[in-house]
């Protein structure tokens, strides 16, 4: 806010307008206008018709006694033709007074000009908020990252494609909604402040309960909470959520970030597997029309996706054979590949550590299944080697997009899994193991039928359909470091 910007406020009052008015009565987003007066020829006017829009002015020019200007709302951007004929010399003396940012109201009839430029011929001039901080440079735009992030509502000004990648973001999430409600899933809400966190092997946000005296954490994942849901009777459920996670800040991840959730009864991975290519199908062609995209250069077509397991991903990334190496050629191979494992590292373990090292790299829609059991507690081990787990994560053009399992239903072997998850954090010392969740080894003991589910990253799903590189161009608020003084 600067010193002529108030001085110009106080003017505007000293005129007898209010800056600030309580409403306007708007008869149609630009976007309407455009449609509906687009076909009227060059030099045509319309004069005995209502419009009433309100925008943003983003460009003013004068001519004498006529103005040109462009004002913008949501759905599009529109031209208005101010003669001083048209308007009381009071209103047309606002006019100019007003300046690029300031949001106006029009009222009045059409105009296509000669060069055929379809424009709002003004008889009413309404200022409906006079901006006292002035837009970036329309000519050099707003192009410092940081200040994009930090400002998001600049950038939703100054930059249409972000506002763009928005609405793509609100319309994947409604075609989630309407293909699981159509397959008989049920939307639920599970708590985020937790007394004991779990479903995934993630550091927390510990914050304090004063009413109780208590330490609580913000939840990681929803898992075990939905759980005890099927285990309640529900068939099939999900979760669009916030999860927290206190670790890495980087392009693609923040610390605060929305994950899909689902379980449905009596299926597989092998049935989940199934259940997310529809899925995906069905976001493609609802949001983008076609399964065919691109991102960051590759051409990817949705339909076709790769099953594939780890085992056999790192013989076709790295040209090494694992499938029969003991623990030995596991750690020599490690190393020939520069890949840093540390003593008491389990075959398990290794074999994980080999296929992240090229993970990224995965191009083409895949889905990587069968993990070693070290992976994860909540898994069912997999049919005829159980040395892994029925898991599976989808990953395409480089995105990890998701996680999931064939849910572990045996509640003696489910506590005998998590004892030795808690053990192996305590072993490497992470100060935030969590407990054992007794009360959802109890839910178990109810009886929970065969299971299969996924935790789908909607963040990073964006990034795929929107063509972006980092996460903090899919949140609107991204969590930014704080600025050095």
């Amino acid at each position: 806010m600067t010193e002529e910007s108030t001085k110009e406020l106080e003017e505007i009052r000293k005129m007898g307008f209010e800056p600030y008015p309580y409403k306007f009565d708007r008869s149609h987003y630009i976007e309407e206008v455009m449609k509906k007066y687009s076909k009227i020829k060059s030099g045509e006017k319309i004069e005995d018709v209502k419009i009433a829009i309100a925008g943003r002015i983003r460009s003013k020019r004068k001519h004498g006694k006529l103005s040109f200007a462009h004002i913008e709302d949501f759905s599009g951007r529109i031209q208005i033709f101010i003669s001083a004929d048209n308007l009381s010399e009071k209103e047309y003396k606002l006019f100019s007074k007003l300046n690029i940012g300031d949001i106006i109201g029009v009222e009045g009839g059409i105009i296509k000009t000669v060069k055929g430029e379809l424009s709002v011929l003004v008889k009413k001039l309404t200022l409906l908020s006079k901006a006292l901080r002035t837009l970036p440079s329309q000519w050099y735009g707003l192009k410092d990252v940081e200040i994009r992030y930090r400002q998001r509502c600049i950038d939703l000004i100054m930059n249409p494609e972000v506002r763009k990648t928005f609405i793509i973001r609100a319309k994947i999430i409604d075609a989630i909604r309407e293909f699981l409600n159509s397959k008989g899933f049920l939307e639920v809400e599970t708590p985020i402040l937790q007394q004991i966190y779990g479903g995934a092997a993630a550091r927390p946000f510990k914050t304090f309960l004063n009413e109780l005296k208590m330490d609580v954490f913000l939840r990681t994942a929803d898992e075990l909470y939905l759980k005890r849901l099927i285990v309640g009777g529900f068939d099939a459920v999900y979760e669009i959520s916030k999860d927290f996670r206190n670790e890495a800040i980087d392009l693609k991840h923040n610390p605060e970030f929305t994950q899909l959730e689902l379980y449905k009864s009596y299926i597989d991975y092998n049935g989940v597997m199934d259940l997310f290519e529809e899925l995906i199908r069905h976001i493609a062609k609802k949001v983008l029309g076609t399964t065919k995209i691109e991102y960051q250069g590759h051409k990817i077509d949705l339909v076709k996706w790769e099953r594939i397991t780890m085992v056999d991903v790192i013989k076709k990334y790295l040209g090494v054979d694992i499938s029969k190496m003991d623990l030995k050629e596991l750690r020599k191979t490690a190393e020939k590949h520069n890949i840093e494992i540390s003593d008491g590292m389990t075959k398990g373990e290794i074999i994980n550590a080999l296929f992240e090292s090229f993970d990224k790299k995965i191009i083409e829609p895949t889905l990587v299944k069968d993990y070693p059991k070290e992976t994860t507690p909540l898994c069912k081990l997999k049919r005829g080697n159980p040395e892994f787990v029925e898991r599976f994560e989808p990953f395409v053009a480089g995105l990890e997009l998701g996680n999931a399992y064939s849910e572990l239903n045996d509640p003696i072997l489910q506590r005998k899994f998590l004892e030795e998850q808690v053990k192996l954090r305590k072993r490497i010392d992470q100060p935030w193991t969590e407990a054992l969740d007794k009360d959802f080894i109890r839910a178990l003991e109810y009886g929970m039928p065969p299971l299969g589910g996924i935790g789908i990253g909607i963040d990073r799903l964006v990034m795929l359909f929107t063509n972006s590189t980092s996460i903090r161009d899919v949140i609107f608020f991204p969590f930014m470091r704080p600025k050095k003084k």
